[in-house]
Formats: C-alpha cells, sequence, structure tokens
C-alpha cells in the first residue's frame, strides 16, 4: 500500500485555507478522508503541465479544493506538496 505523507508546506497551505475559508472544524479529517485513496490507487490524480509538470492533482473534499502532490514509485510514496483554492487564478489547474 501506497504511503501518503503531507509536507510541512501542504499543511500550511491547509490551515491557511482554513482561516480564509472559515472551513468547517473537521476540514482535516474530510482531507484525510479524500486521501486514502491514494494508498491504493497512487495514480489516481491526473497529471499536470507547464511549471506543474511532473506533479498530479485530485479534488479535495470539496470541488473548489485542489490537491497537488508527487508520486514516487521507487519509494511508493505520494507526497502531497500544496493544496490550493482551484478557483485563484494562480490555481495548478489554470492554464498558463
Amino acid at each position: 500500500m501506497t504511503r501518503v505523507v503531507v509536507t510541512p508546506v501542504a499543511l500550511e497551505d491547509l490551515e491557511r485555507l482554513i482561516r480564509t475559508h472559515s472551513l468547517p472544524a473537521d476540514t482535516m479529517e474530510r482531507v484525510g478522508h479524500s486521501l486514502r485513496a491514494l494508498e491504493r490507487f497512487p495514480l489516481l490524480g491526473a497529471e499536470l503541465e507547464g511549471r506543474w509538470s511532473g506533479l498530479r492533482f485530485l479534488l479535495g473534499p470539496w470541488r473548489w479544493m485542489i490537491v497537488v502532490y508527487v508520486y514516487d514509485a521507487t519509494d511508493d510514496r505520494a507526497a502531497i506538496v500544496t493544496i490550493q483554492d482551484g478557483r485563484a487564478a494562480r490555481s495548478p489547474t489554470t492554464p498558463a
């Protein structure tokens, strides 16, 4: 089973979104639930392009929440590198 790790930067991003978007108290648990699929299907997320090339993304518990990760097949590890609001102009899913 793939090991899923959340980087400190991604954790900071999530904490910022919780504050700025007034997300519910159980947001961390909801995000954790969204990430569980990566344990069995680490290539589940779509590949990103441009400056985000080499990374993949999936949606968090809300359709606007973009969870960006990189999968290392050698270590069988998916590392969450950032969590962003997909509605933002600089979102990883916004065309360059």
